[in-house]
């Protein structure tokens, strides 16, 4: 029977015998978003890494206990984006959450591998323990029950998930085409303006006709989106007590 560890509770590094170390979990990971970042998620590797970092390929389960301990380190890292540390909150919680938001989704897009991992993987290190104490304190004084916040602080992790996913699709299938936006238009309009001139499909018509006009750019897209769902959770908040 296969046995688990917690990453966060066991040495930096394991044994003590052999040379002295020559690089830290620190290093490991940056090496690892460093190419998780320009070649994927699917590019990291044991053996991968101990190249990145000029040591033997062994020498890394002194650190770590395989590639799934460092998905983990690289997601602890790179959440830390969401509120570096020293962030001074506004006190306005609507205010808070929307740059809170902000800063996710610029995080995740600089890190295309992060959002899918990070709603998979429910491991919780020293990073994402903070982050959820500091999400948590946006909320103090409000009146909330615990169930009320988490599932207000879910809803909009849940959309910028969603959000930010739907966008790195777009561009992973762009990317997969060879194409850019010309000649992917290009090579579709034909067949859309024939579907089109049947008059079967007059919505779609006008989306096509109008669309951009108003919201332009994934930026208000995503703002307007985000608004909309703090504007409903407000409007469910209870009296804020008296002074």
């Amino acid at each position: 029977m296969a046995t688990h560890e917690n990453l966060w509770l066991r040495s930096e590094r394991q044994g003590t015998r052999g040379p002295k170390p020559s690089f830290s979990r620190e290093a490991l990971t940056e090496a690892a978003i460093r190419i998780a970042d320009a070649e994927g998620i699917e590019a990291i590797s044991m053996r991968r890494l101990a190249l990145e970092l000029g040591a033997g390929t062994m020498s890394l389960y002194r650190y770590v206990s395989g590639k799934d301990d460092v998905i983990e380190l690289m997601i602890d890292t790179a959440v830390d984006g969401y509120i570096p540390e020293g962030t001074v909150m506004s006190g306005d919680w609507v205010t808070d959450m929307r740059d809170l938001a902000q800063r996710s989704r610029q995080t995740m897009l600089r890190h295309p591998w992060l959002a899918p991992l990070a709603a998979n993987r429910q491991q919780t290190g020293p990073n994402r323990f903070r982050l959820m104490e500091e999400t948590l304190a946006i909320f103090d004084g409000l009146g909330l029950s615990p169930d009320r916040m988490l599932t207000v602080v879910g809803s909009v992790i849940a959309y910028v998930n969603g959000f930010v996913q739907s966008e790195l699709a777009y561009a992973e299938a762009m990317r997969r085409t060879g194409l850019d936006m010309r000649q992917w238009m290009a090579l579709h309009t034909p067949f859309i303006e024939s579907m089109l001139a049947t008059g079967r499909f007059p919505r779609f018509a006008r989306m096509t006709a109008e669309a951009g006009r108003e919201l332009v750019g994934s930026d208000a897209r995503f703002l307007y989106g985000l608004d909309r769902l703090l504007d409903g959770l407000k409007s469910d908040m209870p009296p804020r007590p008296p002074a």
